[in-house]
């Protein structure tokens, strides 16, 4: 359901968050070495402990993008969970020698991370895509497991810099509902922007940005077949869908991203050893 027009928000800097146990780093980007069945259990666990926290998965085009948005860099630097999101970001680890579990998307994290919540009695709200999206997809998902509490959805207008005139009714209904479970669907870079900015005064346990994965479980967006996603080619499935919307992120904002893990293995071999 939409929601009636409020006051533009501004964004906030985070303060720094510490470090935690099995974290590593890949070029400029903190990542969190977690299996899938690792991280669903820590989101959960999340969502009992007291205090807000955020969860971002970064893909490729994360990592370009926080190359040169510095504001960006620091939203994942201040991230609680951070989940490697699509096979290129475990072939560069790994080629880094520092290889992860596991691919943990939002698209594969949303139907586990929901089915839990239906048996432990958890809370969710969903935020983003557009009305008749989420009215679809809360329908599958409460067919697909009957005990989900779904306490609120809304589809705010969200800029690029995640700045929304509708800010003051969304924080009132998220308030009212008490969600366990934030489910942010703006795209990147506005729901990591946005969530970032509003975390702490939802005071949500858990935030977690999930792009299209609501498109994919309402039917609107066909996801690539498993072999392409285990091959890293989800990326070729969704350009030959949506050409004029991914070409440019696809085949020219993306590619360098090998080039910058290249360079590293090669400063890496060239190092003198002690």
């Amino acid at each position: 359901m939409a929601v009636e027009k409020a006051p533009s928000c501004t964004l906030t800097p985070a303060p720094p968050k510490p470090g935690r146990p099995g974290r590593t780093r890949l070029l400029w980007l903190g990542l969190d070495n977690v299996s899938f069945d690792e991280a669903v259990q820590e989101i959960i666990g999340m969502c009992r402990q007291p205090g807000p926290a955020y969860v971002l998965t970064p893909n490729v085009d994360h990592f370009m993008r926080a190359r040169k948005d510095t504001r960006f860099r620091e939203i994942y630097d201040n991230a609680d969970l951070r989940l490697a999101d699509g096979m290129p970001v475990l072939w560069g680890a790994r080629a880094l020698g520092t290889p992860l579990k596991a691919k943990v998307s939002g698209s594969d994290l949303i139907g586990e991370l929901c089915r839990h919540a239906a048996r432990e009695q958890l809370r969710v709200f969903f935020l983003g895509t557009t009305p008749r999206v989420l009215e679809t997809a809360s329908r599958a998902l409460v067919e697909r497991y009957p005990d989900l509490q779904i306490v609120g959805a809304c589809s705010p207008q969200v800029s690029t810099s995640g700045e929304c005139a509708e800010d003051a009714e969304v924080e009132r209904m998220v308030h009212e509902a008490r969600p366990h479970l934030l489910f942010v669907a703006f795209g990147t870079p506005k729901q990591e922007m946005w969530i970032a900015s509003h975390y702490r005064a939802l005071g949500v346990p858990v935030s977690i940005g999930i792009g299209a994965s609501l498109d994919f479980i309402a039917g609107v967006q066909v996801r690539a077949p498993a072999w392409m996603q285990r091959a890293g080619l989800e990326w070729l499935w969704r350009l030959v869908h949506e050409p004029r919307r991914l070409w440019r992120r696809y085949l020219v904002q993306d590619p360098p991203f090998l080039w910058h893990v290249f360079r590293e293995w090669l400063r890496m071999r060239l190092r003198p050893r002690s």
